[in-house]
């Protein structure tokens, strides 16, 4: 257990690059692209149908204004939180925090060197929170990569104090089961409970054995990182045999995932709910207790769904946007040949109160432009952007960019703005684009796997109210409570 290893290895870099690398299995697996698909994506740079190799194109009520490469961390950039004037950006070499004060002109605060897909992070007060979901030799900023079926094997989370922003440091480790993919935190006075989302489970793993239906919930004493533990293992799919009660996948339901637990939760403290994609599935869960949360309602779409991504409720609490992680990540999908429905947003309605609360589902949205067979495009990482009657997303694509779309009527979805690169190659699969997009403080800012922090204004009529709402925290999965907010 690393709780000792306080300060061990929060190692700051501000120049060279870092020595660690991520393991086997950390990044998306890049599908192979035939010559003809090479010849139809030079063919469509050639004649403007897609923007040429790396060259920015955007819509006009969108305007760039700053990119900060990477630097001291050159593996995968990932998820974004924010606090006050800085943004943290997970990787998976570790995290790097900003000071975005001026967001023209962000300045690189601190690099910590961590490594352990993916790095999905989170701040609370004093205290960030990274997922490592990658099997290590232990629970050190040194660890090297070890397999998952060695016993002594270790994935879980990491806690540092970030008391002092230009020098954080790790107070605190958890082993999870399964590691921890991504996590959400469930903020309370005293303490901070964390979700832990996790899947992939195998007979040979002994800390991720099936049916690994449900998540680790970890409560962590604000006073007292270094109590952090498990409280419990809420199954939130609850069946009979080694599989548990989830979604089957193949053969039952061809091209869908099989559920083995949850990829990521978002909640709404105020209002004791929280919405799961849990790949093959949906819920949306009471929080009421934050130990035992109770489902409340599941739905499946074996249709156009293969892999529940993530969640995203609206502002009344009324509609929860799912995302479809088709190809994993590393797939073009964005095509004429996969189609609107499939790998797109599904919208789906809330429909009755408490108990008795059920998902209808009204829509899909995807992006409109179709990308080159060379660009892994997949719907991914998205906010709210705050708009009293209006439900209004800022969303990432990978190498489909950055989409800001209006989903106010939930069956009749519409794009209103748009960001992007062209591919980063013509003639190969190469694994890039926005992986995160949030809307905060009256700017949207893109971790871009391949080409760093984004800095992005947006000019509309349609969004310009939320401009004046100033927060001092955002977490993404906790979604705040904006019905004070006024326009």
């Amino acid at each position: 257990m690393a709780s000792a290893a306080a300060g061990l290895l929060a190692t700051l870099f501000t120049t060279g690059p870092a020595s660690a690398t991520p393991g086997p299995g950390d990044t998306p697996v890049e599908t192979p692209v035939s010559s003809r698909q090479v010849a139809d994506t030079r063919s469509a740079i050639r004649s403007g149908e897609i923007p040429g190799v790396d060259e920015i194109v955007h819509s006009a009520n969108i305007q760039h204004l700053a990119n900060v490469p990477k630097d001291a961390l050159p593996s995968l950039n990932t998820d974004l939180a924010f606090q006050g004037r800085y943004a943290f950006a997970g990787n998976y070499d570790g995290f790097r925090i900003f000071d975005i004060a001026d967001p023209k002109a962000p300045k690189t605060v601190a690099q910590v060197l961590c490594p352990g897909s993916q790095n999905d992070i989170s701040v609370s007060g004093n205290l960030l929170f990274l997922s490592t979901d990658s099997s290590r030799s232990d629970d050190s900023c040194a660890s090297t990569t070890q397999p998952a079926s060695v016993k002594e094997s270790w994935e879980g989370m990491k806690i540092f104090d970030i008391s002092d922003i230009t020098d954080p440091k790790y107070v605190a480790s958890v082993e999870t089961d399964c590691g921890s993919h991504t996590h959400t935190l469930v903020p309370r006075k005293k303490d901070v409970y964390v979700y832990v989302s996790s899947y992939g489970p195998a007979a040979a793993f002994p800390d991720c054995q099936p049916p690994h239906d449900g998540i680790s919930v970890i409560k962590v004493p604000r006073d007292a990182p270094e109590r952090a533990a498990v409280v419990g293992f809420p199954v939130l799919f609850p069946g009979e045999g080694p599989d548990g009660g989830g979604n089957p996948g193949a053969p039952t339901n061809p091209g869908v995932s099989k559920t083995s637990g949850c990829h990521d939760i978002t909640v709404l403290p105020d209002k004791d709910l929280a919405a799961g994609a849990c790949m093959g599935d949906g819920i949306l869960f009471d929080i009421s207790d934050p130990v035992r949360p109770q489902v409340l309602d599941r739905v499946q779409d074996n249709v156009n769904f293969a892999f529940w991504h993530s969640a995203t409720f609206n502002q009344k609490a009324d509609k929860v946007v799912f995302t479809d992680e088709l190809g994993g990540g590393g797939a073009a999908t964005c095509n004429a040949a996969v189609g609107p429905n499939r790998g797109a947003d599904g919208i789906y309605d809330i429909v009755g109160k408490g108990r008795k609360s059920k998902l209808v589902f009204r829509g899909y949205y995807k992006i409109p432009r179709h990308q080159a067979d060379t660009e892994n495009c997949v719907a991914h990482n998205a906010s709210l952007i705050p708009v009293k009657g209006r439900d209004l997303m800022v969303q990432a694509w990978y190498q489909g960019g950055v989409s800001v779309w209006d989903f106010t009527d939930s069956a009749r979805p519409k794009e209103i703005a748009y960001f992007e690169r062209g591919p980063l190659s013509a003639t190969e699969m190469a694994t890039g684009g926005s992986w995160s997009a949030y809307y905060y403080n009256g700017h949207i800012y893109s971790n871009d796997i391949a080409k760093g922090l984004d800095v992005l204004k947006l000019s509309d009529p349609r969004t310009d109210p939320a401009a004046r709402l100033r927060m001092d925290e955002l977490n993404v999965q906790t979604q705040p409570d904006y019905s004070d907010f006024d326009d």
